[in-house]
């Protein structure tokens, strides 16, 4: 059922984690506007659905019904004053770096009604950080998705110093409203609470690999096997993808000088040649057979 008062959610950026969540929100029933500035990464997103859509009715997870009200709630756009003009919520999915996100909460603020909701997917970025352009650092916070958005439940809401009870409490709401799980963070901190965790092993991973020690096979069963963890840790990092692994390791060494937070060689090497992940057919693993099926 959706929260009163959010009808229309507008979802800024179309790629991988944006084109789900925008989904998620048209299958709650919500009428969601896609924006991204790509109209190929839109293109992308509406194969997606096309694809999404049937595979699941024909799995038995979703009814005929459902699919095709969730396939109506949702459109594409490039244009984002039409995206985002009548919105009462605007979930922002772009780019890991700062200075894009200012930018873009600077034009979402211009272009937004009053009372519409800002929220920013960021998995690092603390919506401090972004409070100023805006004239409404209350309605501001985070709602950060995991991957993949349409599967995994957690969603974590974090509240800023300037962030409204109210506007933390309607944001938790539209997650239970998409079948999500809030975990609430009373104060920011960076990485919040699952990245943090995940860092660290990530970050270990990747030294014993660099360095040698084993194999990123090997370490990958070590840690499923071993630690009973459900993703491992180079498995994890292709899905994420191995761009945004780069980018939110280089931001994180930049803001801190702290040589632990230097990003990867392999990492590095891996983004060079376009081996992303998942999402490119290879990273450290193959997924081009994957790839392949789904048609692009």
């Amino acid at each position: 059922m959706k929260v009163k008062g959010i009808d229309k959610v507008c979802v800024v950026g179309a790629g991988t984690m944006g084109h789900q969540i925008a989904l998620c929100a048209a299958l709650a029933g919500y009428q969601v506007k896609c924006n991204d500035i790509n109209e190929k990464i839109l293109e992308k997103a509406r194969l997606f659905m096309e694809k999404y859509l049937p595979d699941r009715v024909a799995k038995g997870k979703m009814t005929e019904d459902a699919a095709c009200a969730g396939k109506e709630n949702i459109s594409f756009t490039s244009n984002l004053e039409e995206a985002a003009s009548d919105a009462d919520l605007v979930i922002e999915v772009i780019p890991e770096v700062l200075a894009l996100k200012r930018k873009m909460f600077a034009r979402l603020d211009k272009i937004c009604p009053k009372q519409t909701l800002l929220v920013t997917n960021s998995s690092f970025i603390v919506t401090s950080r972004l409070a100023d352009v805006t004239g409404r650092p209350e309605k501001l916070c985070n709602m950060h998705f995991f991957v993949p958005p349409l599967a995994m439940l957690p969603v974590e809401v974090v509240k800023g110093p300037h962030t409204s009870t109210e506007t933390v409490n309607t944001i938790a709401d539209v997650c239970k409203s998409m079948g999500k799980i809030p975990i609430m963070l009373d104060k920011e901190i960076h990485g919040f609470l699952v990245n943090r965790i995940l860092s660290i092993v990530q970050r270990e991973a990747l030294f014993l690999y660099d360095t040698g020690v084993a194999s990123f096979k090997d370490i990958d069963i070590a840690v499923k096997e071993g630690l009973g963890h459900k993703i491992s840790p180079f498995y994890q990092m292709d899905l994420i993808g191995l761009d945004l692994v780069l980018l939110i390791s280089m931001e994180h060494y930049r803001e801190t000088g702290n040589p632990e937070y230097k990003p990867s060689p392999a990492v590095i090497d891996m983004v060079a040649k376009n081996r992303l992940g998942r999402k490119t057919g290879q990273g450290f693993y193959d997924y081009s057979d994957m790839l392949n099926e789904r048609g692009y």
